[in-house]
Order: structure tokens, then sequence, then C-alpha cells
């Protein structure tokens, strides 16, 4: 069957949602929602129906990279930045668990907690990057990092931003005058106008830092393939998932490779934060390399005693 045309309306998520099932397509639009054309089948699992299957896997495997992230973020003891970027992957993580249990329908689509779940989900989305573009700005210094100016700096203005996102996602629920679901202008442009700046920002502000700041260039490498990962994952979702639901016989659709390529791209934020922070080894803390040395110190005392013995003789 032939993919059918990708349908963009500016302001509006029509012609998107019929194209992926975002989360907030069931509450867009008209009173029931709109629905996409093709979209993955859903597996039955211990007596409860579940949608969207090969994206919930991908959203359990993102759940494991991003913990094992926030892990060795923490472990970097001394890195720049280490509490700020911190908090990027931890609303990352958040994202992921409110998108696997609104697309899995472990939240159902007729609850009414569903708006209020979605709504959290979108503030989350607009908080994540704007999170991300604050943590960008921490490598020029305008703050020392680490400290409360700093780190309190991005909690506040993330907090703003999720509940400024969260409430027009509720009022535009809601028909709440002058937001209505209907014509949903302010968020359409807040969910790819205002998000899609803060990408922009981002990237730009990065590059910036790198290539007028930074002896190294090999950082660069990290924001280009960021950049390219994050852009497929777009054009996979908006434009090729018809396609991709009716070649694989509805297995997977473009919500699974756009979650995908979403991960690949905070994978290559944490390498890029990796390679741009150098940890000072001389204040860090490594029990396993400060047991070695000690072992090695002991080795050289016992040395130093029986060549100390031997020359008395």
């Amino acid at each position: 069957m032939a993919q059918i045309p990708f349908k963009f309306q500016l302001f509006k998520f029509d012609g998107i949602c019929q194209t992926v099932a975002l989360t907030l397509c069931p509450l867009i639009g008209k009173m029931d929602g709109i629905e996409p054309i093709c979209y993955s089948r859903n597996v039955e699992f211990a007596g409860m129906i579940i949608f969207q299957p090969a994206t919930l896997i991908m959203n359990l495997i993102a759940l494991f990279m991003t913990g094992v992230m926030i892990y060795h973020v923490k472990t970097k003891y001394t890195a720049v930045g280490r509490k700020e970027i911190t908090l990027f992957f931890q609303l990352y993580l958040a994202t992921v668990v409110l998108e696997m249990l609104l697309v899995s329908s472990i939240i159902p689509s007729a609850s009414i907690l569903y708006p209020f779940f979605t709504a959290m989900h979108l503030g989350l989305i607009s908080t994540t990057w704007w999170c991300l573009v604050f943590n960008g700005f921490v490598g020029f210094q305008f703050a020392e990092d680490g400290t409360p100016l700093s780190i309190w700096s991005i909690r506040i203005a993330s907090l703003i931003v999720f509940l400024v996102v969260t409430i027009l996602a509720m009022a535009t629920f809601h028909n709440v005058s002058p937001f209505n679901y209907t014509n949903p202008t302010a968020l359409w442009s807040i969910y790819f106008f205002v998000n899609g700046s803060g990408f922009i920002i981002y990237t730009l502000s990065q590059i910036f830092l790198v290539a007028f700041t930074l002896d190294d260039r090999w950082p660069l490498g990290d924001i280009a393939f960021g950049t390219l990962f994050f852009a497929v994952g777009q054009v996979f979702m908006y434009i090729f998932s018809v396609g991709l639901c009716e070649q694989s016989n509805h297995l997977v659709d473009g919500l699974f490779f756009g979650s995908m390529s979403n991960l690949l791209a905070v994978m290559m934020v944490y390498k890029y934060w990796d390679s741009i922070t150098k940890e000072d080894l001389e204040f860090s803390i490594d029990a396993k390399q400060q047991y070695w040395q000690f072992q090695a110190l002991l080795k050289d005392v016992g040395e130093d005693k029986r060549g100390t013995a031997y020359d008395s003789l």
C-alpha cells in the first residue's frame, strides 16, 4: 500500500496525529481525538492490552541507559556542571516514564487522569529542552557551577517552564478560554517553535563554546552526531511513520524510531559533556586507584627495609 502523504498544518496537530500517535492526539482536534492512519499493533500481557509494545521496550531500554548515564555523571566528583547536567538526565528519565505509561495505554486515554498526565508529559518535554539550554550556558561560567546560584537558577527556571506548559496544556484540553483543543495554536507553538528554539540555541551555543574556548575540536563530532540522530528521529516520526508501519505489517511505527533516535541523541549529549569536562584527579575519589597506590607504597617500604638490612651486614 502506498504511503499517504504527510499533511502539515500550521498551528494544528490534525495532520501530525494522522501520521504518528503522539500522547496528546486523543485530546486534540475533536471531541474523541485524532487517530493515526497506521499504528503499531497491540498485544495482550497479563490480561492487559498493551499498545505500542516495541516503543514500550525501547522506553525500558532508555530508562536503563539513562540510569547508567546518571550513575557515571555522579561518579565524576569534580567535573564541571555535574549537578546541573544530572538534572537534565533526571528530567529526561521522568519524560520517558510518562511517555511509557501513556503510549502503552497503561494509563488509558479514556481515563480522567489521561489529560493530566499528558499535560505533565508535555510540560516535561519543554522543561527537559530548556534545562539542556541552561546547562549549555554553564560552560560559559556566567555563574560558577555547583554553587547555589547556578543550581537553583536552573531548578527554578525549569520549574517555571514546567508549570507554564502544563497549565497551558490542561487549559487547551479542557477548552478554558481563550484556549481550545480544536485550534491549539499556543500549544502547537510551544511544542514546535519554542522547543525547536531550545534545540537551535543549545546546538549553536555549544558549537561556539568548542570553537572559541576549547583547544580540542573532537567534541564537535559529538554535537554533529547528536543533531543527526535527533533530526533523523523527527523525520521518521512525522514523515515516514505511516510507510514504516505498513511495511513492517504494523509491528513498529515512527514512534518507535523517534524514541530510539531521541535516546541516541541524549547519549551523545552525555558523550559531549563527558568529553568537554576534565575531572581534577587531585581531588577525585577513586577507592580502587588508592588501594593499588597504597599497595605500591608498602612494596617500596619493604624493599627499602631489606636494602638497609643487607647494608648492615
